[in-house]
């Protein structure tokens, strides 16, 4: 049985680890959750920072569990695009067996003006939404996936193709 350590308590992130390691692993996976610290800022913004986000976490779960043979790092954060308008949320994962650190992006969505400029002040994105739409932890269930999509995708499906691009080179040949 395969284990792995996924740097976060949030039932989303650990959701889209599942869903994946479930895919991948045929003789069985247990998915642990580990509270780390990403050593980012809680709204990560750039890709830089988001990356860096996922990569701490994903060594520091790995780290943390001596059992685990699998560390899996996810972060959501904010970014601009070079020319072109718009704040995007974007999702990143990364994936670690202590000697490979390897990564995988999620969707990148953008965010309506007035979130964005919220969040451009200095607002965390999933606190501004709650406060918009009157919820609580949005981001542990929908998240802005669900509502920037109109409920097309929600956060566990968009992390989801985060975390099985970043476990692609250790489950194929390819790399």
């Amino acid at each position: 049985m395969v284990r792995v350590a996924v740097g976060s308590e949030n039932p989303v992130k650990i959701g889209a680890t599942k869903r994946v390691a479930g895919e991948l692993f045929e003789g069985g996976v247990e998915v642990v959750a580990v509270g780390v610290d990403s050593g980012v800022l809680e709204q990560p913004r750039g890709r830089t920072e988001t990356l860096t986000g996922a990569e701490n976490r994903a060594a520091r779960a790995l780290e943390a569990d001596s059992d685990a043979d699998y560390g899996v790092g996810i972060e959501g954060g904010v970014t601009d695009l070079t020319e072109r308008p718009g704040l995007y949320l974007i999702m990143w994962a990364a994936v670690t067996d202590g000697d490979r650190l390897e990564r995988g992006g999620g969707p990148a969505l953008r965010l309506p003006d007035a979130i964005a400029e919220r969040v451009r002040d200095g607002g965390e994105l999933g606190p501004v939404l709650d406060d918009r739409l009157d919820t609580d932890g949005l981001r542990e269930r929908a998240g802005a996936a669900g509502v920037f999509t109109g409920g097309a995708i929600d956060r566990e499906s968009a992390l989801a193709h985060a975390v099985a691009g970043a476990f692609g080179p250790f489950a194929t040949e390819f790399y």
